[in-house]
């Protein structure tokens, strides 16, 4: 029983963790990513869809993105999509390409985007420590229920928070990575 608890539990910290990947990945440096434009959505057939489903999207040098549309239409709903989503990016239209620049951020922006890094870092720990409170409760319950002895539950918790810990490290770690890319001119 807390062997299947453990792993279960692993297995949504694990889930969190890189939850807190993908959005990190969304805050944008001033090098350019292809994944940065995965979130934008186009009306296409009446229907909205992530821009590259619609489109090529490759980087053109370290601060330009290219996309390329598979149907000549979609190119200014395209470029309206990017213009109008949050990242604050401007594309030029060159007839049968969108480049894409990255405007360089300013000291006052980096921070403000590392501030908000932290938030998303703060948020993925109190999912982390949820989780623990969560099968904490269940190795209670169990024991209520006599499915387990005392010490076993002593020892689910044990290792419960040790795996807390570890993914909490992990999420600092990451952090401290895209605080150190955020504020690299």
């Amino acid at each position: 029983m807390i062997s299947e608890l453990k792993k279960n539990i692993e297995q949504k910290m694990q889930k969190s963790v890189e939850a807190l990947k993908t959005d990190l990945a969304k805050v944008r440096t001033g090098r350019a990513h292809t994944g940065l434009l995965d979130h934008v959505m186009v009306e296409y057939y009446g229907s909205m869809v992530p821009v590259n489903q619609v489109a090529n999207i490759t980087l053109i040098d370290a601060r330009t993105i290219g996309v390329q549309t598979w149907e000549k239409p979609m190119l200014g709903k395209v470029e309206r999509a990017i213009r109008d989503s949050d990242l604050g990016l401007n594309p030029a239209n060159m007839g049968e390409l969108l480049r894409v620049p990255m405007p360089a951020l300013t000291e006052e922006r980096r921070r403000d985007l590392t501030k908000v890094v932290r938030h998303e870092g703060e948020t993925a720990k109190v999912a982390i420590r949820n989780l623990r409170r969560d099968a904490n409760q269940q190795l209670k319950d169990a024991v209520k229920d006599k499915e387990i002895s005392e010490d076993d539950e002593r020892r689910g918790e044990d290792e419960v928070q040790k795996l807390t810990d570890r993914y909490v490290a992990e999420i600092d770690k990451l952090l401290a990575q895209k605080e150190q890319e955020l504020m690299q001119i």
